[in-house]
């Protein structure tokens, strides 16, 4: 419990002082009451982007009956290997071709997932400028704690 509030209080600060620089993106925190449970980036001026969550968070997503598309942002090879039972695959390098022909609906609720979380990030955030309005990113199948399929 006191963990989680230095967290938060280092997030606080963190989103302070990355506003504070001049950057053009700004950072929102969304806090519960064991501590932040999402990180929201967005362009200055524009509302947010996308929604950073846990994968703790997006499986209860999975598991809660809400409409949700599951996006791996992978290579064939890396997705052979090992996936989230229904994870549609859009390579991260193709989605500004390929998005608008597989995820018609851009109020669909997005999960973007990579290995390790850092072309889900650039995924989400080309979907977002595409206008997909629902894109949640929540790291790598490294820190994915449950099953995936072959």
């Amino acid at each position: 419990m006191i963990m989680n509030k230095i967290l938060c209080i280092i997030l606080a600060i963190l989103c302070i002082f990355l506003t504070a620089c001049g950057n053009d993106r700004s950072i929102g925190i969304i806090g519960g009451a064991d501590g932040p449970t999402s990180i929201i980036v967005a362009e200055k001026g524009e509302k947010a982007m996308y929604q950073q969550i846990t994968p703790h968070e997006a499986k209860k997503i999975m598991d809660s009956g809400e409409e949700h598309i599951i996006l791996d942002v992978r290579e064939q090879d890396e997705y052979d290997e090992g996936h989230i039972a229904g994870a549609l695959l859009i390579p991260y390098t193709k989605i500004e071709n390929k998005a608008e022909e597989m995820l018609p609906d851009k109020d669909a609720q997005i999960l973007v997932y990579c290995r390790s979380g850092r072309r889900s990030k650039i995924a989400s955030e080309s979907l977002a400028k595409l206008g997909y309005t629902n894109v949640k990113e929540f790291g790598g199948i490294i820190d994915w704690p449950y099953e995936v399929e072959k």
